[in-house]
C-alpha cells in the first residue's frame, strides 16, 4: 500500500466513516444524517477526528462535534451560548457560558432547516471573531 493510501485510510473523513458503519443502529443513521446536514449547510467545512473518537466539524474555527452515547447522539457547538436559537433546538449542556447541545434519542425528528441555520450561525461567529 502506498503511503498516500495509508493516510487516506487514517483521514477524519474516513474515521467518522467508519464510526457511522460501526454503530449499526439508529445512532450511525443519525449521525450520518447530521452530518449531511452540516455538509450542506457549509460545503467548505473541514472534518476532524478529536479525544480518541470523536468526529469535529470546522469552519474558520470548530462548528461542533458528533458524540454517540448508548442513549443519544449529542451534537455540541463549541460557540452554542452566542447563538441565536429561534426555532429551540439546543436541549442540553444549556447551564454553561459558552456551549449549547442538541441531544438527539432514537426516533427524534430532525428539523434540517434550522439545523443548517444554526450552523451557518456558528460559521458566521467563527468568521467575525477571527477579524
Amino acid at each position: 500500500m502506498a503511503k498516500t493510501d495509508q493516510m487516506a485510510d487514517t483521514s477524519p473523513s474516513r474515521l467518522i466513516d467508519e464510526r457511522i458503519a460501526s454503530l449499526c443502529d439508529w445512532r450511525g443513521d443519525m449521525l450520518a444524517r447530521l452530518r449531511a446536514v452540516i455538509h450542506r449547510a457549509e460545503p467548505e467545512v473541514v472534518e476532524e477526528w478529536k479525544w480518541r473518537g470523536v468526529p469535529v466539524w470546522y469552519r474558520n474555527g470548530m462548528i461542533c462535534t458528533g458524540e454517540t452515547y448508548k442513549n443519544a447522539v449529542k451534537m455540541t457547538f463549541a460557540k452554542g451560548a452566542a447563538l441565536d436559537d429561534p426555532s429551540g433546538l439546543f436541549n442540553a449542556s444549556l447551564e454553561g457560558n459558552t456551549r449549547r447541545a442538541i441531544d438527539f434519542h432514537e426516533g427524534d425528528g430532525v428539523d434540517e432547516e434550522a439545523l443548517a441555520a444554526l450552523i451557518r450561525s456558528a460559521v458566521a461567529l467563527n468568521s467575525t471573531k477571527r477579524r
